[in-house]
């Protein structure tokens, strides 16, 4: 008895209504990234469960203090001195002082 061949992947087709301006957004990034449409909401969807499902990734959850940062980024208790981390990322650091050159004693 032979069975059925099976397709190596089992994807099954998601009809999706878009309005104008959805379409046009789609067409745009499909074309920026040189890949099709169905990559594109692929790809949206991976981000979209990465953004949700992963605790690092959620910004409130950073600010509070309750992920912590890549080790040594930042000091202090993020959610005791929040006003303070929100300063520092709404404004950039300001440049070091350049490098003194000391002269040769002579």
């Amino acid at each position: 008895m032979n069975m059925p061949h099976k397709r190596g992947s089992e994807a099954a087709p998601v009809q999706v209504y878009l309005d104008r301006q959805s379409r046009r957004r789609l067409d745009e990034l499909a074309s920026h990234l040189s890949t099709t449409k169905s990559e594109v909401l692929r790809r949206g969807l991976l981000a979209l469960e990465r953004e949700t499902t992963d605790p690092a990734s959620h910004p409130v959850l950073r600010l509070v203090g309750a992920v912590p940062e890549a080790p040594g980024s930042v000091r202090y208790d993020v959610a005791r001195e929040h006003d303070r981390f929100l300063a520092a990322v709404d404004e950039p650091a300001p440049p070091a002082p350049p490098a003194r050159r000391r002269r040769p004693r002579g």
